[in-house]
């Protein structure tokens, strides 16, 4: 890879991050809604793979404004993540206790992404790619909406579940 030499190298490159996370992300979901015992959290999962879906094609619509293509990046560090989160899926039985660690896996993901989508606007905005800043603020929303709804559902059904499992065996 050749060297960043100025901001919107740095900002293409963050680009490129995300959008090869969001691709992974799209290939794990489906084996996370599998694995989910809960039909909440299996439909939490369900709506986040159609977001992060619109997510993959947003992030599309600003390497097009920005005449850039979208591939030569390995995010490496959502790959790991994902790859904590099917070490989990194989090792554990399918239960309330891998529903609550399926919830905290997302969440570890959730909070990447929302890293990099808190970085990447104010990138695009002292750029001048007005639009780009307003897509990728929109996408920031839509994780911290997913990281709150995965909170929810592991304080009030998830997470008491699996202690009460827990403790019967």
């Amino acid at each position: 890879m050749a060297k960043m030499k100025t901001m919107e190298d740095l900002f293409v490159d963050e680009l490129k991050d995300l959008y090869d996370a969001e691709k992974q992300i799209v290939k794990a979901l489906p084996k996370m809604m599998k694995a989910a015992t809960s039909e909440e959290l299996k439909s939490a999962f369900e709506e986040h793979l159609e977001v992060t879906k619109n997510q993959v094609q947003r992030l599309e619509e600003i390497f097009g404004k920005l005449d850039v293509t979208p591939k030569g990046k390995k995010c490496h560090g959502m790959q790991g993540l994902l790859e904590e989160g099917e070490e989990l899926i194989e090792k554990e039985d399918p239960s309330p206790l891998l529903d609550a660690g399926l919830i905290a896996a997302a969440q570890k993901v959730e909070h990447y992404e929302m890293a990099g989508y808190g970085t990447a606007p104010t990138f695009a905005q002292m750029l001048g790619h007005k639009e780009a800043a307003q897509l990728l603020e929109e996408t920031l929303n839509e994780e911290k909406e997913t990281d709150e709804k995965l909170t929810d559902l592991a304080e009030s059904v998830i997470n008491e579940e699996a202690m009460e499992t827990s403790e019967t065996e």
